[in-house]
């Protein structure tokens, strides 16, 4: 669903009144929290989604990677998962569903969570994903709404996946840019997570659907203040930007493009190829941190030893100004 109806129809849901819900549908949020105990919270979220890639195995690992990365951007640590499957058991071997379970299952036990059950129906389509539940104390749990003036934004993964994805449904993706994708998407954001905790972020989002410059926009929104990214900074994935040359764009891609322009402000001019990355829609893209300045580089390096090896500033947290992004070369 586009932003902006995602948007609206979330807004538009009844309130929960609940002393105990502490992060419910407002804000843009990532998960759900709600309170145990005073020292313990529960974070849930739940997603899923088509194949992307042909091998079933990769699908279950990025489809899994891409539901524990909601429970991440809240600093909590993945404890248990349910399988949500969709599948023309009628029409397809089920040792393809096996394979994708198989691979869903690897990724949540490197997690150190483990698969209690799921729910499966048959459909014409297959879609696989988790409802997964994380836990996390108070004091470190992290939200997309205390980003402050003055913070640095850490991306931890590199931007690409929808024109990589896109290319290959198309068969105009090279092998080693998809498998250079694939590796990407299937990297859980653990060490993300761990970098933020350590380093005292003020906050934090995952990147998906919505692109950088969307979900960079509801951390902004949701924190009052306005954020900058810079183009050149941008981490793209190996032969990610040849494909966006070639004009491989999503439909999404276009709608992320044209909800987020009239809340941005460009200054100077940004490389046009390069922008376009603002705006396509990742596929377990990695998290958005916002942390004080003088800790940034020190949560970048910590990232990149975790093994979120493309990990690196991509803008700032201003005062809250006019428009909700602005975007510089």
């Amino acid at each position: 669903m586009p932003q902006e109806g995602t948007a609206q129809l979330v807004q538009n849901l009844p309130r929960a009144h609940d002393p105990n819900l502490i992060v419910g549908t407002e804000g843009f949020s990532d998960a759900g929290v709600y309170r145990l105990r005073d020292d313990l919270l529960i974070v849930q979220s739940l997603d899923f989604f088509p194949p992307l890639v042909d091998d079933p195995f990769v699908f279950g690992q990025i489809a899994a990677a891409n539901s524990l990365s909601d429970v991440y951007a809240m600093g909590a640590q993945p404890t248990t998962a349910m399988n949500i499957v969709a599948f023309p058991d009628d029409q397809l071997d089920l040792d393809i569903l096996a394979e994708i379970l198989r691979g869903g299952g690897e990724r949540v036990s490197q997690a150190g969570a483990v698969v209690v059950g799921g729910h499966s129906v048959r459909d014409a389509e297959i879609k696989y994903g988790l409802s997964v539940t994380g836990v996390v104390h108070p004091q470190d749990l992290l939200t997309n709404q205390r980003a402050q003036p003055g913070d640095a934004l850490i991306l931890t993964k590199a931007l690409g996946t929808g024109f990589v994805t896109t290319a290959f449904k198309s068969e105009r993706c090279p092998d080693e840019t998809l498998a250079a994708a694939c590796a990407s998407m299937a990297e859980l954001n653990a060490a993300g997570r761990d970098a933020a905790r350590e380093l005292k972020a003020n906050a934090a989002t995952d990147v998906t659907g919505f692109g950088l410059a969307g979900h960079a926009g509801e951390m902004a929104e949701a924190s009052g203040v306005t954020a900058v990214l810079e183009v050149h900074r941008l981490p793209i994935l190996p032969g990610a930007a040849a494909l966006a040359q070639q004009g491989n764009r999503n439909r999404a891609c276009r709608s992320n493009r044209k909800f987020a322009e009239p809340r941005i402000r460009f200054e100077g001019q940004p490389d046009e190829l390069l922008s376009e990355f603002l705006f396509d829609p990742q596929t377990s893209g990695g998290l958005l941190i916002s942390v004080p300045q003088k800790r940034a580089e020190q949560l970048v390096a910590r990232a990149r030893s975790g093994g979120a090896v493309a990990a690196c500033i991509v803008g700032a947290i201003l005062a809250r100004e006019a428009e909700r992004l602005v975007i510089r070369p």
